[in-house]
């Protein structure tokens, strides 16, 4: 089995915009004006390519986190 990427980030940017930033990466694969709008494109690109998401609010907390891939380890029940 392929190694899943690492989890793709909605999160703010500190300019009033919303980035999609991988763990670990420098910079953001893209930027938007709307959190809708970031969301958007990182989950179609986590279903692309059988990541994971991190949705972050304005405070940086994790809102909500979703597995496109098949999980090793699924939680019980």
């Amino acid at each position: 089995m392929a190694k899943a990427p690492k989890p793709l980030n909605v999160q703010p940017n500190g300019k009033g915009q919303w980035e999609v930033k991988r763990d670990g990466a420098e910079r953001a694969s893209s930027v938007h004006d709307k959190k809708s709008d970031a969301f958007d494109s990182a989950q179609k690109q986590a279903r692309e390519e059988g990541g994971s998401l991190r949705e972050k609010g304005k405070d940086g907390k994790i809102q909500d986190e979703r597995t496109y891939h098949e999980d090793p380890h699924p939680p019980k029940g």
